[in-house]
């Protein structure tokens, strides 16, 4: 289902540890790590999208987190035309998504990569909060600055994104 503009609709998860880690999932049998997302289907709100990719890419069901904050509008990539299947070309541009920021109120031995029997994932790690922006494919880096910020607000005893660049800077320097 793609909206007039050729944007697939689909929601985002950020989850969240108590020391504002992130969960940062590495794609089956890739090298990239990318945090959980996926399509919304006809007829479903983003939240039980949400819900529904919590389950199917982390093996969380909904006790297992809060939801702390989403984002206002959608955020939309394009994804590069030799990423898109050849019969989509000229209809299909990207995703626009809705971001989640959960807080993992569960037990990490609660998350199950395996759910299903198409993962998406075969590893996870807790990262810091602002480094998927340097890490994540190039043209998901917007999106993820825009939701890493915009939810940022509802994150206490956080570091700001500049000063995680000028820290980065300095130790970068330093090697």
């Amino acid at each position: 289902m793609l909206d007039r503009e050729g944007y697939r609709p689909n929601v985002g998860i950020i989850i969240t540890n108590e020391r504002n880690e992130v969960f940062w999932g590495k794609r089956v049998r890739e090298h990239s790590w990318q945090f959980p997302q996926g399509g919304i289907k006809p007829g479903e709100s983003p939240e039980a999208a949400m819900y529904r990719e919590l389950m199917e890419e982390v093996g969380l069901l909904p006790h297992h987190v809060k939801i702390i904050g989403r984002t206002r509008d959608w955020l939309r990539y394009d994804v590069p035309t030799h990423w898109v299947k050849r019969e989509w070309r000229g209809s299909y541009k990207g995703q626009k998504q809705i971001w989640y920021l959960l807080r993992l109120v569960g037990r990490e031995s609660d998350v199950h990569l395996r759910a299903t029997h198409h993962p998406e994932f075969d590893a996870w790690r807790w990262h810091q909060y602002w480094a998927p922006i340097d890490e994540v494919i190039d043209f998901k880096r917007d999106v993820y600055i825009g939701a890493l910020q915009e939810l940022s607000r509802f994150l206490h005893e956080l570091q700001s994104w500049d000063y995680f660049l000028q820290h980065q800077e300095t130790e970068s320097s330093t090697k």
